[in-house]
């Protein structure tokens, strides 16, 4: 090989300018280019709106698939700033151009809907178009973008009778082909969120049906408690029995849990853990969960002589069987594994879970006799069995 074939000094360093590094990987800060990168656009957009729910400065977000493939996303929030003085120019063009270096210091009260936490911005360089509406102090503002840059300046047109913010985008299909949005895929994360957040109110509208609308309205008081109710839907057979559920605040993890979980005859385990609103395959507040399970279990198996002294402790896969539950944590300073934040870090917060769940648990077997036998005997015949 030759030295001049070898050779590598700075002009061989390529330097991708503005937007241009977004637009030729986007995989990088969306995911994918496909159907599962176009749901996480939407949540980019529709992540600010959430949260201002969620801080009370707005009552509801309404997110609305168009039949000419853009995506409407509506609060009516006090409006985002659009005064001088934020980095890039007024606030309403520094979010939009300006790409966000987190999720934000928000801690337990902010939620984040993508994994990433890129922010409007890179949606905004990925689109072929993008038009945003600000309706503040009785003005009405607008302004347009094309593939991220501003083709217009911000405008006040009008006066305004209400307030909020509404952001739409059509994706570019230079990068994104003929990949369509699902409307059960985004239906299944803001629910998720609605069940997660009792104060949240999302709507989810798609005018792409020939046949008609289809719309649904997701707000869910009863929160984990409702959550557990909506996974065993299906089950094969009625839970043997209530929903125990409860929030509980700790200081020692510097956040708040909230649990809720039933067993049923049906052999299959569902459980769901989350932590700051957002999907967790595993982590210290599952572990803490079944840990706690299965201490209030076999304490109160032995209590009662169900299980003799020989016998050794259950296992978790024991308990397990036959428990639907949901396990959500929302702590200031969460620590995950990973860049995806799968797995929840937190020693402190293993510890803490455990014994919320032990003590609830503990008490609602000494309140309720008849039901905690059947559950108990389920478990102690089934790990005879084995």
């Amino acid at each position: 090989m030759s030295e001049e074939s070898t050779s590598y000094d700075a002009s061989n360093i390529q330097v991708l300018e503005g937007w241009e590094a977004v637009r030729k990987r986007p995989g990088m800060y969306i995911g994918s280019t496909g159907e599962r990168g176009l749901r996480h656009m939407v949540f980019e957009i529709a992540d600010r709106a959430v949260n201002e729910v969620l801080d009370g400065r707005a009552t509801s977000v309404d997110v609305t698939l168009t039949p000419d493939g853009g995506v409407c996303v509506a609060d009516d929030g006090p409006g985002v700033p659009i005064d001088e003085g934020a980095v890039g120019g007024h606030g309403l063009e520094a979010l939009l151009t300006e790409m966000h270096a987190g999720t934000g210091a928000g801690g337990r009260h902010e939620i984040s809907l993508g994994f990433c936490g890129v922010g409007p911005a890179v949606v905004n360089a990925l689109s072929q178009r993008m038009m945003a509406e600000v309706r503040r102090e009785g003005v009405r503002w607008v302004q347009e973008y094309v593939r991220g840059v501003a083709t217009t300046p911000l405008t006040a047109a009008g006066t305004a009778t209400e307030r909020g913010t509404t952001i739409a985008f059509w994706p570019d299909a230079d990068v994104f082909g003929a990949a369509e949005f699902s409307f059960d895929g985004l239906e299944e994360r803001f629910r998720e969120l609605a069940f997660l957040n009792q104060g949240l109110e999302i709507s989810l509208t798609d005018l792409r049906r020939p046949d008609g609308s289809r719309s649904v309205r997701l707000r869910f008081p009863g929160g984990a408690r409702d959550f557990v109710a909506l996974l065993d839907v299906h089950a094969a057979a009625s839970a043997a029995m209530d929903t125990i559920a409860f929030e509980h605040e700790d200081p020692r993890m510097a956040g708040v849990m909230e649990v809720a979980f039933r067993w049923c005859s049906c052999p299959e385990e569902r459980v769901r853990s989350f932590a700051n609103s957002q999907p967790t395959i595993n982590g210290t507040h599952a572990v803490g969960f079944r840990n706690g399970m299965t201490a209030a279990i076999t304490a109160y198996a032995r209590e009662q002589g169900l299980l003799t002294a020989t016998e050794p402790d259950f296992g978790a896969d024991r308990i397990g069987e036959g428990l639907t539950a949901v396990v959500s944590v929302k702590l200031d300073r969460p620590e995950f594994s990973g860049s995806t934040r799968g797995v929840l870090g937190n020693t402190e917060v293993r510890d803490c879970v455990a014994q919320a769940v032990q003590d609830h648990l503990g008490t609602w077997l000494e309140e309720d006799p008849e039901r905690a036998a059947a559950v108990i005997d389920r478990i102690v015949q089934g790990a005879r069995r084995d």
